[in-house]
């Protein structure tokens, strides 16, 4: 198989998804469009010998739908023979983009292929797609369907989570990115998003309260008791997990991914496809996979599809020098560390989505990103990036510097 390089990659800040955020007035297009065009643009890239476009999308409804990729190369100017689709695995949809460049590349049919993800969440509210999973009986039930925040106050429960744990891991992942943000750590890969007339709308991620601590969270009362209680849900999760008397509800809105505008881009291709156009290799894919999960629990995917990927890789925890997995809820990460006895020291050292949000289809090629400009800082070697996926899913994938 053709070995798959990562060249660039890029993304927007993250502003909050309320109609008062900063990046409300800029639809989906426009922001997946901004980071073609930085790719572009810091690549010198002739588009003309870009052979697909892929992005995550969740809700590819209204102003997001309509194949927004190829809408967006439209905007940035890219070459009519630059094609483009879009794909959805719930959170994991910007990291399955990648992979599934990486898949074109290694099979050989393609060269060059920009992959990522946008979501702009202030315009297209989480699940107006719709579907199934939501709505049919026939599905709710063997998939034993429950909100997200009910699932992770399972895993909360069923694993020893306490709400001071959950509130702790908040307030440090809120201090790890205040701190790297102050670092300057990402300011080569976060492009501002400007207006027409170029002047600059957002160019830090606008969801961070690096001064939050215990105090304020305990102020805070649990988002999903009421739907777990009186929605018939926790009798869901109990049905699924009859170890459990029932549920200790620790999740709220500070301790769970904010909800957030926001597009990100990577740039993949061949050694053959970097050299026609004199890029020079970053990283490598080295393996990816996925797999289904619990639907119950629904946000442990990350355990057994990193137990997966090892595997396949013939890897062991201890050959991966730093881990990155989407802050969905505190128990999901708590609950990886405590799987595979992960020191906090090598997960997610800049923050994460509880901090700095989750823009669901581009948070998998953010944290790709995030994770590269860390091995490089760190003159390390391999990273691990996985997600959580609703009903029961997860993705993974190994990436080693060149």
């Amino acid at each position: 198989m053709t070995e798959v390089f990562i060249y660039d990659h890029v993304r927007t800040p993250r502003g909050r998804g309320k109609k008062d955020g900063a990046l409300h007035e800029v639809p989906s297009v426009r922001l997946a469009a901004k980071t073609l065009e930085a790719i572009r643009d810091r690549n010198g890239l002739d588009t003309s010998r870009v052979d697909d476009i892929i992005m995550g999308c969740v809700d590819p409804v209204m102003d997001a739908g309509a194949v927004i990729p190829k809408a967006a190369a439209f905007e940035a100017g890219y070459s009519t023979k630059a094609p483009g689709m879009q794909i959805s695995r719930f959170c994991a949809s910007g990291l399955d983009a990648v992979n599934f460049a990486a898949g074109k590349v290694a099979a050989g049919s393609d060269d060059i292929v920009i992959a990522g993800g946008v979501e702009s969440m202030s315009r297209v509210g989480m699940g107006m797609s719709g579907g199934a999973w939501y709505m049919d009986p026939s599905v709710n039930f063997p998939a034993y369907f429950m909100p997200q925040g009910v699932s992770a106050d399972l895993i909360a429960t069923k694993y020893g989570f306490t709400r001071d744990d959950v509130d702790a891991y908040a307030v440090e992942s809120q201090r790890r990115a205040g701190k790297a943000w102050d670092a300057g750590y990402f300011k080569n890969s976060v492009i501002p998003v400007k207006d027409q007339n170029g002047l600059t709308i957002l160019d830090r991620d606008e969801h961070m309260r690096p001064t939050t601590d215990m105090q304020s969270l305990a102020s805070l009362n649990p988002s999903f008791q009421m739907p777990g209680e009186m929605g018939g849900f926790e009798a869901v999760g109990i049905q699924a997990h009859p170890e459990i008397e029932r549920i200790n509800y620790v999740h709220h809105a500070g301790n769970s991914s904010g909800i957030v505008d926001g597009a990100a881009a990577v740039l993949i291709g061949s050694r053959a496809g970097g050299e026609a156009m004199n890029l020079k290799p970053r990283a490598r894919i080295r393996a990816f996979a996925n797999i289904g999960s619990d639907p119950a629990l629904m946000l442990t995917g990350p355990v057994d599809v990193t137990e997966k990927l090892l595997a396949r890789s013939g890897m062991k925890i201890s050959d991966i020098d730093l881990f990155e997995l989407n802050e969905a809820f505190a128990a999901v990460v708590l609950r990886y560390m405590q799987a595979f006895d992960i020191s906090h020291d090598k997960i997610n050292v800049n923050g994460g989505a509880i901090a700095m949000g989750h823009p669901l289809g581009a948070t998998g090629a953010m944290i790709l990103g995030t994770v590269l400009d860390e091995l490089e800082r760190r003159d390390l070697n391999t990273a691990l990036v996985t997600l959580c996926i609703g009903a029961g899913m997860g993705t993974a994938t190994i990436i080693e510097r060149v």
